[in-house]
């Protein structure tokens, strides 16, 4: 298990607010360089401080929506400080945001267990349903490798140091509450306005590159770790979009309401896809082949249904994003803020 610094929990204690406190501030009256920043810091320190208060919960191993929610924070806080520090990053950034794309990814595992547990059950809590046998078999598979993938994820967050990672990047994020980390980063205190939206529009070009050509080749060779890329570059826009909508800027909101059905479409063909590839594996095992021949037949129908599925679904995203008028409509404001981002955020 995971040894505690007792001490050093009791200081991020200390600084993590109460949920009041987290809330979004009330909308700019005007957008100025020290106020748009002090604006994304508190993005910033918002979901590093979720991040934090989901840990206890992520480490207890019985709350599969804390390790879902701990998962998105890390992903807008990434986000987020993609935005505050560009390429080329210090050192110290690029060592934190490793940390927390290894924290998001040592818990991939479990999340998708999670997933595909809460999948069977809601199958299996059907009266009739078919094949309950198979099914509880692979429930019972999915529980095992649960177990597994969580203790290899103790492990890995326990080498992370969470703790010593909280304090650090909070200094990065608030620089005056750090005084070596703001005397490295001096240029950080205080920034422009026209910085500001030289790094909106920077930022929101290359995710917006990202995602265009992942569509493409979604559309060009639908194979998994493609449509699974556009899954990843689906919720890099949307994240990003959210920093932009929380300064009111017109037509985000709209926009990111597409973005999230886009989003939890490929989420749904995702889940198949994995489910697909852990009964493969659970199947592949020479003991269960050796004495479960018969439920390892039945599996294989199952996975042919999924595979029916998993088309149609394929072909909704299809529908969904090619010249469809919701995109379109995401193409021409996206292109409108990276042309003048200035008069985007000045309408707001």
């Amino acid at each position: 298990m995971i040894e505690e610094n007792e001490s050093t929990r009791a200081t991020i204690a200390e600084h993590l607010p109460s949920q009041e406190t987290v809330r979004a501030a009330p909308p700019p009256e005007a957008i100025e360089g020290g106020e748009a920043w002090k604006r994304v810091r508190q993005l910033a320190l918002k979901q590093l401080n979720r991040f934090m208060t989901l840990e206890p919960k992520v480490l207890r191993g019985d709350d599969p929506d804390a390790i879902h929610d701990m998962r998105v924070a890390s992903r807008r806080l990434q986000q987020i400080l993609d935005l505050m520090y560009p390429k080329p990053r210090a050192r110290e950034i690029r060592g934190l945001r490793r940390k927390i794309r290894r924290s998001r990814r040592c818990l991939s595992e479990v999340r998708n267990c999670d997933v595909m547990i809460e999948r069977v059950d809601k199958q299996l809590a059907v009266k009739r349903v078919s094949r309950r046998e198979i099914r509880m078999a692979l429930r019972s598979y999915l529980r095992d490798r649960r177990a597994q993938s969580f203790e290899k994820a103790l492990r890995k967050l326990g080498k992370i140091n969470l703790a010593a990672f909280y304090l650090e990047l909070r200094g990065f994020i608030r620089p005056g509450a750090s005084a070596p980390h703001a005397q490295r980063h001096p240029a950080e205190i205080e920034l422009t306005s026209e910085v500001f939206f030289q790094r909106v529009g920077a930022s929101l070009g290359r995710v917006w590159k990202g995602f265009e050509s992942q569509l493409e080749l979604s559309h060009a060779d639908p194979q998994p770790s493609v449509l699974h890329g556009a899954r990843i570059a689906t919720k890099r826009l949307r994240y990003l979009i959210e920093v932009i909508a929380a300064f009111e800027v017109g037509g985000a909101e709209e926009n990111l309401r597409w973005l999230r059905l886009l989003q939890r479409r490929l989420g749904e063909w995702h889940d198949l896809e994995v489910l697909e590839q852990m009964m493969i594996e659970m199947v592949a095992r020479p003991e269960f082949l050796r004495e479960r021949l018969e439920t390892a037949m039945g599996v294989e129908k199952l996975m042919a249904r999924n595979r029916a599925v998993k088309k149609k679904m394929q072909d909704a995203h299809f529908r969904l994003t090619l010249d469809s008028a919701e995109l379109q409509r995401l193409k021409g404001w996206v292109g409108h803020l990276l042309s003048s981002p200035s008069e985007a955020f000045a309408a707001a």
